[in-house]
């Protein structure tokens, strides 16, 4: 019998005051140790999908569970869920308030009532984690975006959560800020934590992920991201192009340069360096009289 999803949602539905629904009959799970993308169109569900699960709101139907027991929206309920489930959004300045970095930082565990070594501890962890220890004392207005970005993120990491769920936290970065902060979240990945990722960019999604779910009108989909980001049909329903990877794979096999199991490029520089190696291989066999 296999172990119960982390976190999941099921038969769950929702809808703001006065409005449609947003989310019905939705079942969605996340297993530990999986990265996760999350994609799908404006308006599909993505944010509030991610707020049922961290416990900003309460499904109109169905239930949420950690490892598969319900939970309670009373205190303690609501602080299991948010010891184990931590949500950063998109705009880190709707989430940072505090004068300065590691006042930020200690927001969260200091609501646990923990020690103050035990939060010290957390915060100089945390700011590690992202990288920004050397900004502790930084007032937060003084910030990059991408240091109020990871700033966001280690608040986050402070709760020392089992599931980290972030939404497009590498929208508004820069190509070297994003691979940084990727780099970052694989470190988090190989150190316990499941992260989840809402996102729209489909090539990072196939790039970084190990399942995907598709958010169509239909419902939601899941599945390894390399078969789910191939599922044209699935990506149409869901507002989506192909992945740029998919794409170039695909023409790749069609000409024998890939074949088998083997993966095709999934960035350009792969595909460069693919390119190098079939031009330094051994080319066509010399004509007689050459």
């Amino acid at each position: 019998m296999s172990e119960p999803a982390l976190v999941a949602l099921r038969k769950a539905s929702f809808s703001y005051e006065d409005g449609p629904p947003v989310l019905s009959g939705l079942d969605f799970e996340v297993r530990e140790g999986r990265t996760l993308a999350l994609l799908g169109r404006n308006g599909s569900g993505k944010t509030t999908l991610m707020r049922l699960l961290s416990g900003g709101l309460r499904p109109d139907a169905g239930e949420l569970t950690l490892r598969g027991r319900p939970v309670a929206y009373d205190r303690k309920g609501l602080t299991r869920l948010r010891t184990t489930v931590q949500l950063v959004v998109q705009d880190p300045d709707d989430q940072l308030f505090a004068a300065s970095v590691a006042q930020d930082v200690s927001f969260g565990p200091l609501n646990l009532g923990l020690p103050d070594a035990e939060v010290r501890a957390r915060v100089d962890e945390a700011l590690t984690a992202l990288d920004i220890g050397h900004l502790a004392d930084r007032p937060t207005h003084l910030l990059s975006y991408g240091q109020r970005k990871r700033t966001a993120i280690a608040g986050a990491v402070a709760m020392r959560p089992e599931v980290l769920v972030l939404d497009e936290p590498t929208a508004g970065l820069d190509p070297d800020g994003r691979e940084r902060l990727l780099a970052t979240l694989g470190g988090l990945c190989e150190g316990g934590t499941t992260v989840v990722m809402a996102t729209h960019d489909v090539d990072l999604a196939l790039l970084w992920a190990d399942d995907a779910a598709l958010l169509t009108p239909d419902g939601v989909r899941t599945g390894p991201a390399s078969a789910m980001l191939a599922r044209t049909d699935l990506l149409h329903r869901a507002g989506l192009r192909l992945p740029w990877g998919i794409a170039v794979e695909r023409l790749l096999r069609a000409r024998g340069l890939v074949s088998g199991a083997a993966a095709g490029p999934r960035t350009p520089e792969e595909l460069a360096a693919l390119a190098h190696a079939h031009a330094d291989g051994p080319g066509p066999a010399p004509t007689a009289g050459a």
